[in-house]
């Protein structure tokens, strides 16, 4: 094994799933960026932001999709689903409605991704605009007991505005994304299969 692929960057993508407004965008540039904006502009279509990682005593080149969550552009979907390594389901703690909408988010990636073991493959949920307590319209303990039904899917409270839970939240989105990585390596075939002589001269006898 060479050095080069010893240090070669992990690339892991990671969708971001949710109903408009919920704050995907937000989360994504407080992640990546350190930074919020009070100004809130709909996402079109999709965007995507990298951010490099050392996890696990690996270097990852994470690419994370922000999805845009208005109905127009759900068809859309399936282009940007492919090929995902985790998916993020972002809804806000003061809006039942977005919440409700996580069901058909999931259903919809599945479908969509079309993963190869989709019992196992790697949601968080997060609840974002923590900060608004207030406010909230969705209980905690009624999103944990839907993550728990869906598998034990991790849960955090988020606020993009005051940087809570962040970073904590996308460590063990990289993390789960690893470990099912991993697990698929297993079932890899070589890049190259070499042929016997015996393979490569044998003829057809008619």
């Amino acid at each position: 094994m060479t050095s080069s692929s010893i240090t070669r960057p992990k690339l892991l993508k990671v969708v971001v799933l949710g109903d408009s407004g919920v704050g995907k965008t937000s989360l994504l540039e407080r992640f990546v960026n350190r930074r919020f904006s009070q100004q809130y502009k709909a996402t079109i279509g999709a965007d995507f932001l990298t951010k490099d990682m050392f996890v696990d005593d690996r270097n990852v080149n994470l690419q994370i999709w922000d999805t845009a969550g208005q109905e127009r552009y759900q068809s859309l979907g399936s282009a940007f689903y492919r090929g995902a390594d985790a998916c993020v389901l972002v809804y806000d703690i003061t809006d039942v409605k977005s919440f409700e909408s996580l069901e058909t988010w999931r259903d919809e990636f599945l479908v969509s991704a079309s993963p190869s073991d989709p019992q196992h493959f790697p949601f968080i949920v997060l609840g974002n605009k923590s900060d608004l307590e207030g406010q909230r319209s969705v209980p905690s303990r009624r999103a944990q007991q839907w993550c728990v039904s869906k598998g034990d899917i991790p849960y955090f409270e988020t606020s993009a505005k005051e940087n809570i839970s962040v970073d904590k939240a996308f460590d063990v989105v990289v993390t789960n994304a690893l470990r099912r990585g991993e697990r698929e390596e297993e079932f890899y075939l070589p890049d190259t299969v070499e042929l016997s002589d015996k393979q490569t001269s044998s003829t057809c006898q008619c």
